[in-house]
């Protein structure tokens, strides 16, 4: 029969262990992806964009290291270099990383909307005459003539399957154009300061 007071020795086992208040090797772990996956994002971001992000050089150097590999294996050791180096980071530095690479996001989302706006807008320029017409309403220092053509080339373009020279060309005025309004209201601004003063 067996004794029910075997083992029991009137304490628990773990009653004289120290209690630690460091995180758990899972939670490590979890901890270790999320900064492997952290310093990814910043490897599949453009260049330009990662060399604004505020970090320590070394970490930045790694990062576009790893952009210019394009060997497998080259690359899969780089992206564990660069793990290894964002978990050299303290909280505040990862911090700022990840608050940055949000900021794109928004970016980027503005951004993609602004672009489809433009791309709406030239499709209804070679669908319907009257949209020139609205355009040329809006903006009455546009050539209508070179625009006449842009439209009638881009259209004859399509039609015989043509390099879209005459496409992108309206697409970049009309990109000019969403330009100008930022410009002019940063020009009014400094304008109506200067007008305030004179007064």
């Amino acid at each position: 029969m067996p004794n029910a007071n075997r083992g029991a020795v009137g304490f628990r086992s773990d009653e004289f262990e120290p209690e630690y208040d460091r995180p758990s090797k899972s939670e490590l772990k979890r901890q270790s992806n999320e900064l492997q996956k952290l310093g990814e994002q910043l490897i599949e971001a453009p260049r330009d964009r990662v060399k604004r992000v505020p970090m320590p050089d070394e970490v930045k150097d790694a990062i576009l290291m790893a952009q210019t590999i394009t060997n497998h294996e080259g690359r899969r050791r780089q992206l564990q270099y660069v793990g290894k180096m964002m978990r050299s980071l303290d909280e505040e530095e990862v911090a700022v990383i990840q608050r940055t690479i949000e900021s794109w996001k928004g970016t980027s989302k503005a951004e993609a909307a602004a672009l489809h706006a433009l791309e709406r807008r030239r499709e209804k320029l070679l669908a319907d005459d009257k949209a020139l017409t609205q355009l040329l309403g809006e903006h009455p220092e546009l050539d209508a003539q070179h625009l006449r053509t842009l439209i009638r080339n881009a259209r004859k373009e399509q039609a015989e399957n043509k390099p879209p020279k005459a496409y992108r060309e309206i697409f970049q005025i009309l990109k000019d154009l969403a330009k100008a309004p930022k410009a002019a209201a940063e020009g009014d601004g400094e304008e109506e300061s200067g007008d305030e003063s004179g007064e």
